[in-house]
This record gives C-alpha cells, structure tokens and sequence, in this order.
C-alpha cells in the first residue's frame, strides 16, 4: 500500500511537473512545487489543494537552502521535472549555452539532492525525467543530448551512494511530448533546416512505433507508480516512456 507523505517537485509550474504535481496532490500527497514563476506556482496551488509554492531557481545553488526551507519533515519522493530551454546543433548552439545546459539539468538535480538528503528515508523515491536524447540524440540535439546523458551519469552515482540505504533512485526517459515546448523545438529545428514545423512535427510522430506521442499524463502516471512498494524494485534503472521512439537494445 503507498504511504501519504510530502514530495517536491522542481519545474511543478511546467507542463510535466502541472502534471505530476496534479496526480500527486489528487492521491493526497503534500507537494513542494519549485520553480521560477511565483504567480504559475499561485496558480498551480489554487487548482492543486496540498501544494506549497517553493519560488527558486534550480540552476542556482540558493536553491538549495530555499527548497529545504520549506521542509519540515520526512520526504516520501523528490522529482526533478524542469524543462530544457536550450537547444540547437553543434553547429549552432553556443558553447556558454551548452555549459547552461548541464548546470540546469545535472547541476539541478545534485541541487534537488542536497536540499532534500536529509529528509530521506528508507522508502524514499529520488527521481529524474533525463529525456531520451540522452541516449539517442540527434544532429540537432546538443544541448539536451548532452545534458541529459550528464543526468543518466549522475543518477547512477546516486544510486550506488543511497540505494545501500533504502533510498531508491529512478530515471525517467520521456520521448517528445505533445506540449508547447515540443512546438518551440519544431519551430526551432524547421527554421534551422528550411523545411515546414508540419513535416518535422511528423517526423516526430513517425518515429514512435506507438504511432502517437505519449501524453503529459502518462509519464506523470509513471512517477506516480513509483510511489509503490513494490516500484524499490525498479532502483537505478532508466524507465523508458516514449511510446516506442527508443530503438537501441541495452
């Protein structure tokens, strides 16, 4: 049976962590919902009774203390869901914003850790959405492919630190979702390559054996499973959620 507790959310104002944080609080779970916009993170709370807005910047390191102060007990999940604002290709993405990339998502979530390993205990859920570029990048993926191969790296050190402990570690690999980020990306890449968004949006779609994006509520189906017992034997993998995009063998 799952336990009601607290969890945080980092990027709970974003399309991903709205939903995470609305299934959470929908199970009776406290959130911690962390992010940059104190009016989203108002809003969020208004819709989502349970949640208690948490405004920092995870690519800081204040965030450590800011998170931490707003928790008074035990931390039954933490999940790093902020999004990646930084895209383009080798050819044409800078090389600060490559750096910018890593620290937001690998620096993020060793900032998440540091503020909640304290209210760990046995039972506890340490989870990452790292993005499947992290494994399959493209051409035009040098930001997220790298950053994310960055937290597929870290999670495993985690991992091996907490998982002697009871704490269990989880990586989540979502493929593209149907959001409004996925639409700036298309907008992105169409622009770069001089083609329709309309074609590489069924680009996308083509690559799913599914045949269809997965949807926001789907992955936060899947962080909400983890909350099971039974889920401690899932420890230090990467949970694939892409609907099929995935080709590799591993």
């Amino acid at each position: 049976m799952t336990r009601i507790g607290t969890c945080v959310v980092v990027g709970a104002s974003g399309a991903l962590g709205s939903a995470i944080t609305a299934r959470l609080t929908a199970r009776g779970h406290k959130v911690v919902a962390v992010g940059r916009d104190g009016g989203a993170l108002a809003k969020l709370a208004a819709n989502n009774p349970g949640v208690r807005p948490c405004v920092a910047d995870i690519a800081d390191d204040g965030s450590v203390e800011a998170i931490a102060a707003e928790l008074d007990g035990p931390v039954q999940m933490a999940v790093f869901a902020a999004g990646l604002p930084v895209r383009g290709s080798a050819d044409t993405i800078a090389p600060s914003a490559l750096g910018a990339a890593v620290n937001l998502k690998a620096g993020g979530v060793l900032r998440l850790l540091h503020a909640v390993r304290d209210r760990l205990e046995p039972g506890s859920r340490f989870v990452a959405v790292g993005g499947s570029l992290g494994l399959e990048p493209g051409p035009l993926d040098a930001g997220p492919g790298t950053a994310n191969a960055a937290v597929f790296n870290l999670m495993r050190q985690i991992s091996a630190l907490y998982g002697p402990r009871g704490i269990t570690t989880h990586t989540i690999a979502p493929g593209p979702l149907d959001t409004p980020r996925l639409a700036s990306i298309i907008a992105s890449q169409a622009a770069e390559q001089g083609v329709d968004a309309d074609q590489i949006r069924e680009r996308y779609r083509a690559k799913t054996t599914l045949g269809r994006l997965p949807t926001l509520d789907e992955v936060a189906w899947t962080v909400e499973t983890l909350l099971a017992p039974e889920a401690a034997a899932l420890h230090a993998g990467v949970i694939t959620v892409d609907g099929g995009t995935r080709h590799g063998v591993q």
